[in-house]
């Protein structure tokens, strides 16, 4: 029988057999006996089962700490639980402490590592729980190709596509799931950073209870839907726009849950039932998700000339003229004298005040 590597040169031992293979570097006998009595337990037979020792292989070809905390834990829940084995499970309990120790330290020193530059008209983040569909989600909404898989967390890291609305494209996140060890990597940053969370449930699958914890672990990070308020519940929280997608309409006897799931939260947020494979439910999705982002379309011309309908100008909701000049060029905000609008005004060719707010798709034609 070999001893554990952790004990040779600290265990005293009147055992000839096993004698030569530790050393005894106390010199007072009673210093020694008592570490004896100490330890002895460790050497007593752990009777560890086949699958602790696959969990032990796993952990030796683990890459990641997060790979080396799961074989770990298995490790450790595997074990028999006697006085045997008493020593060794401190000893998974105090390397599982340090890899998180590590893990957190490098999230500390990297956050910037894990930031995802906006393009388009506005960034979405798709969050949940693992196996919601998230990732066929966006697969069918843009021109990304993730993995997608029946099994749970799929998504190690995230998947960012361009989802075509209209005129515009809007950046679409896929993240790994919130009650994956990749989410306070991965969904913390980017759901900061989102200009709009979508939280995406299986109609399938007690989408209700699915809100409930993908909130939950939201707030665990910080992240808390918008309130419009500031108090104490909210000081030094994130605050985000949030909607709800109710996932995989087309499974059986989703019909209940999706009335369930709007009945609960309804008053709250936004909800879109949708599928994957349900083009017209998809389409009702991408004009949530438009309207989720609280922005407007401006269509800016010159005097005597057409407006180019292609490429508008991106604005917050309620933005008025002025700012629209000055979105334009600083120097228009003083400048500007009035401004013309097609769209929102009672007529078009309208002539309005600097303070007139714009809506989605107006005609805006800046004098100064």
């Amino acid at each position: 029988m070999s001893v554990p590597s952790y004990l040779v040169g600290y265990i005293p031992t009147p055992n000839p057999k096993t004698a030569n293979l530790i050393a005894w570097p106390f010199r007072g006998a009673l210093q020694a006996r008592l570490l004896y009595y100490a330890k002895i337990e460790a050497v007593m037979p752990a009777n560890l089962p086949p699958q602790y020792f696959e969990a032990e292989k796993r952990f030796r070809e683990a890459k990641s700490s997060e790979e080396k905390i799961e074989a770990l834990e298995i490790m450790l829940a595997i074990m028999p639980k006697h006085k045997g084995t008493d020593h060794l499970q401190a000893d998974l309990r105090r390397r599982i402490s340090k890899l998180n120790e590590e893990s957190e330290r490098m999230l500390a020193t990297s956050r910037a590592s894990f930031y995802i530059r906006k393009e388009g008209a506005g960034q979405v983040a798709l969050v949940g729980l693992a196996n919601v569909g998230k990732s066929q989600l966006l697969e069918m909404l843009t021109d990304a190709t993730p993995e997608v898989g029946d099994y749970p967390f799929t998504t190690k890291s995230p998947t960012v596509g361009m989802m075509k609305f209209e005129n515009i494209q809007i950046q679409v996140v896929d993240t790994p799931a919130v009650n994956g060890r990749e989410a306070r990597t991965w969904v913390n940053n980017i759901a900061r950073n989102a200009d709009l969370l979508a939280l995406v449930v299986d109609l399938s699958n007690k989408p209700v209870e699915q809100v409930k914890a993908t909130l939950q672990a939201l707030e665990g990070m910080g992240i808390i839907p918008d309130t419009d308020v500031v108090d104490e519940s909210t000081i030094g929280r994130c605050q985000k726009k949030i909607v709800i997608v109710g996932n995989k309409r087309d499974m059986e006897n989703t019909s209940a849950s999706a009335e369930q799931l709007r009945s609960r939260y309804g008053s709250r947020f936004p909800i879109a039932i949708s599928s994957a494979i349900d083009s017209d439910s998809l389409a009702e999705l991408e004009k949530m998700l438009f309207k989720g982002l609280d922005i407007i379309r401006i269509h800016t011309k010159t005097p005597g000339k057409k407006p180019d309908l292609n490429d508008p100008m991106i604005m917050k909701a309620g933005s008025t003229a002025r700012e629209a000049a000055e979105a334009v060029h600083k120097e228009f905000k003083a400048k500007l004298k009035y401004a013309v609008v097609w769209g929102s005004g009672k007529f078009d060719g309208q002539r309005v005040s600097q303070e007139h707010i714009l809506q989605d798709n107006d005609i805006v034609e800046l004098h100064i």
